[in-house]
């Protein structure tokens, strides 16, 4: 069972990001948020479980970094335990992992839309 102070921890960290904010899964546990992108969320007492593309899943498993997600195995979501500061620091890095190219999409997205407005106006 996650302890309440690695909770807080985890929370207390990736709520200082810019951008996050948190929610209710509707289940109990703590969802994390950049914009619109869910980052992961956490659970309980015990994990935190956090989406992303099928090759960096892949990859997390593969280095031992993550585990598979048991309720979808299939898909991009991984899972990991927290059993003490050590693993707290772990989903923190995968939170970090995730709020990183979140932010990197924003600013591709920003940077195409300013693009398509700078090509507009020289058009005027």
């Amino acid at each position: 069972m996650m302890n309440d102070e690695l909770r807080a921890s985890i929370e207390r960290e990736v709520t200082g990001w810019p951008g996050v904010t948190t929610g209710d899964t509707g289940r109990g546990g703590l969802q994390f948020r950049y914009g619109r992108v869910e980052l992961g969320h956490l659970h309980d007492g015990y994990c935190a479980d956090l989406p992303f593309p099928k090759k960096v899943r892949d990859e997390l498993i593969a280095t031992g970094q993550a585990a598979v997600h048991p309720p979808l195995p299939n898909s991009g979501w991984v899972r990991r335990q927290i059993d003490g500061p050590a693993d707290a620091e772990a989903v923190i890095a995968l939170f970090r992992l995730n709020y990183d190219r979140a932010r990197a999409r924003d600013e591709q997205r920003t940077a195409r839309q300013g693009d398509a407005l700078g090509g507009s106006r020289s058009h005027l």
